[in-house]
């Protein structure tokens, strides 16, 4: 293989240290998928044989987000499935790979290299995968997601692999651990690692290096063989014990997403997202805001829908996106969903009720913002749930959805939303539930929700709520109400309409509405269990 590749600067940084462990905190279109893909095409030219570990918080998330972003650019570089690796399958005979130390009973979750590596692809969501396995390296992206717990108690024991075969390699038993900023402190686990970094020895190694790339080019002499080799052990041994943690914002990779990618990043995103996810800045939340019952274990990240459990990873990155992959979605229930109407920015929150084990599960939601009104909104929610084979919509509003039409041009807010969902072949119970709630009357209802002391817990979709957790977590209290001043006032970029409360306040009819207003539709009663 000749082929030249760029890397960028967090690129070239991890691989060209190469120390043991690496933990990097990175923002979105870094390369984390290319540092991924160079890592395990080292691991399976260095240890021919050897079974390494991909870990995804789960096989939803692997066949959508991370295995496409690292397997594409083994096939930019010349490396081609069906030739050089496989996934999902068996490496078929033609191909003539050798056989693995330890050979799977089972390869539908294994990707095989023609050196004979493999590498298992651990969904999180299936407990005791790593159990019994014996691991020689680990690759972890999207860290966040991840469950630490889990990791800790399954997967990190099995990095125990060949020490016969491949210890003298530095970076044996070593791990490569990514993800953007986390915002919750379950998802933040990683960032522990950077006290366990030690920078003089990372720019001891850098040093060390420069001392061995000018004996290599020096001329061949007795004294620069000795030296060369005297040098390379004492690189090998530096590496084999550094951690190499480092935070990269998406400016990093500047040359390659432009700065338009930038600009439209900071247009299109939450500033806490942007923060987060492109800055790469740790965020800070309110501890005594409007939803101060609100904790972290109201929120979950669900496991693998029946769909995806039926398909080989030989399907990797031709997955539709849609509601089918949803584990937490109830296919035979109706969807709640409830409305925030704004002249610049429209909310719809969507969720389901599992009465029996009194959970409310706010599965997704989605906004609009200034020419894209209620009608586009409604289109956006039936296009992502058209799998759904139960088209109902129980469809909770109140008096602010009657009498005003600023989001639309002639009839209200509850005709517009009713109709649309209609034309898009959907079954609608609409079910007013009055004049809006006081706030004090709303925080001590919602708020006992939170603390399990009503018919119903809300628990939030983490992946699918982005935004949605960023209203409600950054919602405060002003005069005894939820803080609503910031609604009014024109979007900046530090300010997004996205981030305000507009989205926390559609959230609270839908809550209002299951908890108070619960109903029966078309003969089907909303209580049935669901996986979370």
């Amino acid at each position: 293989m000749a082929n030249k590749v760029y890397l960028n600067k967090m690129q070239r940084d991890v691989m060209s240290l190469g120390a043991k462990d690496n933990v990097i905190v990175a923002g979105r279109g870094t390369g984390k998928g290319v540092l991924h893909a160079g890592k395990l095409l080292q691991v399976a030219q260095a240890m021919p044989r050897s079974t390494s570990a991909f870990v995804a918080p789960s096989r939803t998330r692997a066949f959508t987000n991370t295995l496409p972003s690292m397997l594409v650019h083994l096939e930019k570089w010349g490396y081609k499935q069906g030739l050089h690796w496989t996934i999902g399958i068996k490496p078929p005979k033609h191909l003539n790979f050798p056989k693995p130390i330890y050979e799977p009973a089972d390869w539908s979750d294994f990707i095989a290299f023609y050196t004979g590596a493999v590498v298992q692809i651990v969904s999180q969501e299936r407990k005791g995968t790593s159990n019994s396995k014996s691991f020689d390296y680990l690759l972890i992206d999207e860290a966040k997601f991840v469950d630490f717990e889990q990791l800790k108690d399954e997967t990190f024991p099995a990095n125990r692999g060949q020490v016969a075969e491949f210890g003298h390699l530095p970076f044996h038993h070593g791990m490569l651990i990514t993800s953007d900023m986390p915002i919750t402190k379950a998802g933040s686990w990683f960032l522990n690692y950077e006290k366990d970094c030690d920078p003089a020895l990372i720019e001891t190694i850098r040093g060390v290096q420069t001392e061995l790339a000018y004996f290599r080019q020096a001329d061949e002499t007795t004294y620069t063989k000795r030296k060369v080799r005297e040098l390379t052990a004492v690189l090998q041994e530096l590496q084999r014990n550094a951690l190499y943690f480092q935070k990269y914002s998406s400016l990093t990779n500047m040359e390659i997403l432009g700065e338009e990618y930038i600009k439209q990043q900071r247009r299109d995103l939450p500033y806490l997202v942007f923060r987060t996810s492109i800055l790469c800045l740790p965020v800070e939340m309110l501890r005594d805001g409007f939803y101060s019952s609100m904790k972290m274990s109201h929120r979950y990240t669900p496991g693998t829908s029946d769909y995806i459990s039926t398909l080989g990873f030989e399907r990797v990155g031709s997955v539709e996106i849609s509601s089918r992959l949803d584990a937490d979605v109830l296919p035979f229930e109706p969807l709640c969903v409830a409305f925030d109407f704004n002249a610049n920015i429209n909310w719809m929150v969507v969720g389901q009720i599992v009465r029996e084990e009194g959970r409310l599960l706010v599965l997704r939601s989605f906004f609009v913002k200034y020419e894209r009104k209620l009608p586009e909104l409604v289109s956006d929610f039936c296009t992502y749930y058209a799998p759904h084979p139960t088209k109902q919509v129980v469809f909770y509003y109140d008096a602010t959805a009657l009498g005003s039409n600023y989001a639309v041009n002639n009839e209200d807010f509850a005709f517009v939303v009713t109709k649309c969902f209609e034309r898009h072949g959907w079954n609608v119970l609409p079910v007013y539930i009055g004049q809006p709630m006081r706030h004090v009357d709303k925080h001590l209802l919602i708020n006992r929700g939170f603390a399990g002391a009503n018919t119903l817990t809300p628990y939030f979709n983490e992946e699918a709520n982005e935004a949605l957790l960023i209203s409600i977590t950054q919602a405060g209290v002003y005069n005894g109400k939820k803080d609503k001043r910031g609604e009014k006032l024109a979007e900046t970029e530090e300010d997004r309409l996205e981030s305000r409360t507009d989205g926390s306040d559609a959230f609270d009819t839908l809550y209002i509405g299951c908890e108070r207003f619960p109903q029966t539709h078309l003969g089907i009663i909303i209580a049935t269990c669901a996986p979370v």
